[in-house]
């Protein structure tokens, strides 16, 4: 739910918030890209492409091979002639989809994805699908998109509204699906106690 306390969650992962209590020790070769909803700030006279080989010229693949800033960003839908375009003529969906592009350009091993859905076309949607289906580390993702949860992940993290945080393995196809048994079966055992309930 809103408020639950994800983008806490996600901060205190990236070392952005600091804990009250206890400590957080991130792996030695841990490298973060943390895609967030508030977005970045371009600066409108940089070109397209210098905003992404500000970060990298290049990302090794899963395969091992490369991918050039260039062709990566052609990738996800920046033809040739809009990267070498200023950032102040895109629109704010090509400004999302370049912050997307310089959070992939730093070759992360450890992906967070918030609300990644938002503000992003369906074809580009389709592209970061493709991406992540092939993307070799670990990824964090929270959406409101059912069809990228399943299609993505195989653990969630559910935020109780006490701060607790529950770890369920399967999807959220799988999760909805044991909920609504288990409602079904509350249902069903409270109609038994009222039908046994005594006559007065």
């Amino acid at each position: 739910k809103n408020g639950s306390g994800k983008s806490t969650l996600l901060n205190l992962i990236t070392g952005e918030l600091l804990p009250d209590d206890g400590y957080i020790t991130p792996g030695e070769t841990t490298v973060f890209g943390y895609y967030q909803q508030s977005g970045l700030a371009f600066g409108e006279s940089e070109r397209v492409i210098d905003v992404v080989t500000q970060v990298a010229d290049y990302i090794t693949m899963a395969d091992g091979s490369t991918l050039t800033a260039s062709q990566l960003l052609t990738q996800f839908l920046f033809p040739p002639k809009k990267q070498f375009g200023l950032v102040g003529q895109l629109s704010g969906g090509e400004r999302k989809r370049l912050q997307l592009m310089r959070v992939l350009m730093q070759n992360p091993n450890f992906l967070i994805l918030d609300e990644p859905t938002n503000d992003l076309d369906i074809d580009t949607l389709n592209v970061l699908e493709v991406f992540l289906l092939n993307y070799p580390g670990v990824l964090v993702l929270v959406s409101h998109d059912r069809y990228l949860l399943d299609k993505l992940t195989e653990q969630l993290f559910i935020l109780a509204d006490n701060g607790q945080v529950r770890v369920y393995n399967g999807n959220y196809a799988d999760y909805k699906q044991e909920q609504e048994a288990l409602l079904k079966e509350k249902k069903e055992s409270e109609s038994v106690r009222v039908e046994q309930k005594p006559a007065q």
